[in-house]
């Protein structure tokens, strides 16, 4: 039956106010769980792997997100090839078995899978549900019909990564995201039916609007309870209502409900501040449901002249691109790992995350709402004309609309989405369907969320690109074409900007070709094999390195930041990534493009944008001071609230230099001498900010820093430790490259490791990394127990070192 009843509910300002916590004795729902643990895999095609009976015993114990990709070797003849990091994909089986505690029973039970890559098949108890390719797509499935209350049930999955090349970047493969299970009565509210949105904000009030649906499984109608409660930011419940709702058998009743908030905190990139609402379903005095989940009020628009306004104030919009890998730890999904990456990149002034190109994780929007960035949400890198021999052009025809109206339906609410982006660089933009096409996704994305912009990555923006050219973009985004930014106005009279994809400028942490005011433009073209470069395939860190495509990081910052109507940018990219090692194939695994290596540790250009982008005092020197007596080498200094900077060389000055001709730099060009470099820099004579580099000797010692030294049980919680290795006084070696074994005493273990290499073929997984350019990584991983957890590094010839971790 298809019928559904409406319900309006307009929350005054005054009806239902309350001043305290929610405390209402009401019965507590565990409504959704974590499904990862003590699941079995096989990474191998299997026959009736799917029956119940299968004999797993032998299959490798696994707790996800699982990848298996990340641990197996890299070989240049895999199919996937450079541009997933010559990994191997192929077919795995994962099964779990489980027991229903008895209080699911006559509950309603589903599993959402937040990400599977790719090809996924389920299966419970026998009964196959549906397979699902797209391998970045949440999706979920009603077990109940097929679940067993008294004996055990045995859930399946077969992945398959084996057609490649299927993309153009490191996918990983298997189950790697999170995996829940939700159990309701059988009324309830789906999340994803759930739209929350604020058609009215100012300083002084604000219009919330709830809309959604109730749904009943039931084989009769039902009236429920719906009682709703809004939490301010501070925990305080601000409104509370309650109605009664009729819910048709086998069917949904819609509702709708408005309140005004007086005085609201916004939600902002410097006060992200989040609301919550519970929705509680009752039948009598039952819980059957009960669903929180927190929102922003904000407002923003994108103005044609002046550029983006949040919350009616003017705001640059300071982005990255990401891929989803998390370095060491491959594809599989990390709260923690995330959160230090949102983490560094806030430190350099980044505002705004573009999901290049797909659907990310749940867990970073959560993280991108909580600590205030913006984000544009992208589904699609490519549509019906595929760009990799297996891509999502396979199977286009079948499933892009309910991959497009999963993803909006999942992330509508998310305060932190701004954008959304149906697509990148997608062929079609050269050919007439482009046109209908981008007007039939623009259709879907504005029926489910008519309050967000929409735009694309045009690597051709001009008015004849088909895309553009529907009319119904609301951005009209640029990937790349940085000197042609300054024309926007008259190419798009009338039309809003963003710079969607810019930059891609190459870099090795570390590594530096003199001279810095020779700019080398590498690869020669993006379809030509690149037979020059440097032998040991680095890319000069001066910001003298980028593609044909692209610019150095000044270059494509600057007309940003000159021009109101230029609303922002997202360079490409905030992390190394995992594969497309441009402008090199083998043995390069990894990408050069980051202003943040694979292991997170910054580059320099990091500081340039840092000296731009943030209020903090900069004075970044480079590079090191470690060369051959009398070698003519190029010092930089990015440095900000400062018109000067002095440099001295063994306390001899070489020269005051300023910024000049646009320069976001100062230079000198000096022989070396071994000893002490001192910058200092001034702002009308007054002192403001003086460091010093001093040549290293020999490798001595290992100094390690935990980024966290306490961490929560469970075994999800993860300390990044940094080693350096040093001389006899502390100083970093620039050039070490020190094996360090890495051992463990207590309930943690080795998560991963890493250097920043983007050469090196080690083991993400293995106890023990060599450095590189004198630093590298070990990620620990807390365990399920409480406990001290001691970390000794050590390795032959220098003195060790113990990290001490807490684990509560």
């Amino acid at each position: 039956m298809n019928i559904k009843s409406t319900l309006l509910i307009i929350i005054t300002s005054s009806m239902f106010a309350s001043c305290g916590r929610s405390d209402d004795g009401a019965q507590s729902f565990n409504r959704t769980r974590k499904f990862n643990d003590e699941w079995v895999f096989i990474n191998q095609d299997v026959e009736n792997g799917w029956r119940p009976a299968y004999d797993d015993s032998e299959w490798q114990p696994v707790d996800l997100p699982h990848d298996w990709s990340i641990t197996e070797p890299y070989h240049p003849d895999n199919p996937g090839g450079h541009g997933t990091s010559y990994m191997i994909g192929g077919v795995g089986w994962y099964r779990k078995t489980f027991e229903l505690p008895y209080d699911y029973a006559n509950k309603r039970v589903e599993i959402t899978f937040d990400g599977v890559y790719q090809n996924s098949t389920v299966w419970i108890n026998g009964h196959e549900l549906v397979t699902r390719p797209f391998g970045y797509i949440s999706f979920r499935y009603d077990l109940t019909p097929y679940l067993n209350q008294d004996v055990e049930n045995v859930i399946t999955v077969r992945v398959d990564n084996s057609k490649q090349p299927n993309s153009r970047w490191y996918s990983g493969s298997g189950i790697y995201r999170n995996v829940w299970l939700t159990v309701t009565g059988k009324q309830y509210l789906d999340p994803w039916d759930l739209f929350i949105h604020t058609p009215k904000v100012n300083e002084q009030t604000a219009t919330v609007s709830f809309e959604g649906e109730l749904a009943n499984d039931d084989t009769e109608a039902v009236n429920v309870n719906l009682v709703t409660r809004v939490f301010d930011p501070a925990g305080l419940e601000i409104r509370k209502s309650e109605s009664t709702v009729l819910i048709p058998l086998l069917s949904k009743a819609s509702f709708q409900q408005e309140f005004e908030v007086a005085e609201p905190n916004l939600w902002s990139v410097n006060d992200p501040a989040l609301y919550k609402v519970k929705f509680t379903l009752l039948d009598g005095k039952r819980v059957v449901d009960e669903l929180e989940t927190t929102f922003g009020i904000r407002h923003f628009h994108f103005d044609a002249d002046a550029g983006f306004f949040l919350n009616e104030k003017p705001l640059k919009i300071k982005g990255v691109c990401m891929h989803h890998d998390l370095g060491a730890l491959g594809a599989a999904v990390n709260t923690r790992a995330i959160e230090r990456q949102l983490e560094i990149l806030r430190d350099m002034g980044v505002n705004a995350i573009r999901t290049a190109h797909n659907p990310p994780a749940p867990e970073l929007l959560h993280l991108c709402d909580k600590m205030g960035f913006l984000v544009m949400n992208e589904t699609f890198d490519e549509w019906a004309m595929g760009k990799t021999k297996h891509g999502y052009a396979e199977i286009w025809e079948q499933w892009h609309e309910q991959d497009l109206q999963d993803h909006i339906r999942r992330d509508r609410n998310h305060p932190s989405v701004i954008i959304w982006s149906i697509g990148n660089e997608i062929l079609e933009q050269w050919h007439p369907q482009g046109t209908e096409m981008t007007q039939k996704l623009v259709a879907i994305v504005k029926n489910l969320d008519p309050t967000r912009p929409i735009t694309a990555g045009n690597n051709d923006p001009v008015p004849a690109n088909t895309l553009i050219r529907s009319g119904l973009l609301d951005l009209i985004g640029y990937n790349y074409k940085h000197h042609t930014f300054k024309n926007f106005p008259t190419a798009f009279p009338t039309k809003a900007f963003i710079a969607t994809e810019t930059t891609s400028a190459l870099a090795t942490r570390g590594s530096y070709d003199l001279p810095s005011d020779s700019m080398r433009i590498w690869p020669v073209r993006w379809d030509v094999k690149f037979e020059d470069g440097n032998p040991d395939n680095t890319c000069s860190a001066y910001d003298n390195c980028h593609t044909p495509w692209g610019s150095s990081h000044q270059a494509s910052w600057l007309p940003v930041k000159e021009h109101d109507f230029l609303s922002g940018l997202f360079i490409w990219t905030g992390f190394d990534y995992l594969g497309e090692p441009t402008p090199y194939q083998w043995p390069s695994r990894s990408s050069y493009f980051g202003i943040v290596d694979l292991a997170g540790f910054p580059k320099d250009a990091y500081y340039m944008y840092k000296s731009e982008w943030t209020e903090d005092t900069v004075l970044h020197v480079f590079p090191h001071w470690n060369w051959q007596p009398g070698q003519m080498v190029d010092v930089w200094a990015y440095f900000n609230h400062a018109d000067e900077v002095e440099l001295f060389v063994n306390d001899v000055s070489k020269g005051i230099r300023k910024r000049e001709d646009q320069n976001l730099h100062a230079m000198w060009r000096l022989p070396f001498e071994p000893g002490t470099v001192k910058a200092v820099s001034r702002n009308e004579g007054t002192l403001v900010k003086e460091v010093l580099s001093i040549t290293a000797g020999k490798p001595a010692r290992i100094m390690a820093t935990a980024d966290r030294e306490i961490l929560s049980k469970g075994g999800d919680d993860l300390s990044f430790i940094t080693i350096d290795i040093t001389d006899e006084n502390g100083v970093l070696v620039p050039d070490a490259s020190n094996s360090v074994s890495i051992a463990i005493s207590g309930d943690a273990s080795v998560a991963g490791v890493d250097n920043g290499d983007p050469t090196s073929h080690h083991n993400f997984q293995a106890t023990a990394i060599t450095a590189f350019h004198g630093k590298c990584l070990a990620i620990v991983r807390a365990g399920k127990t409480k406990g001290k957890v001691y970390i000794t590094f050590k390795s032959e010839g220098l003195s060790s070192t113990t990290v001490a971790l807490d684990i509560f």
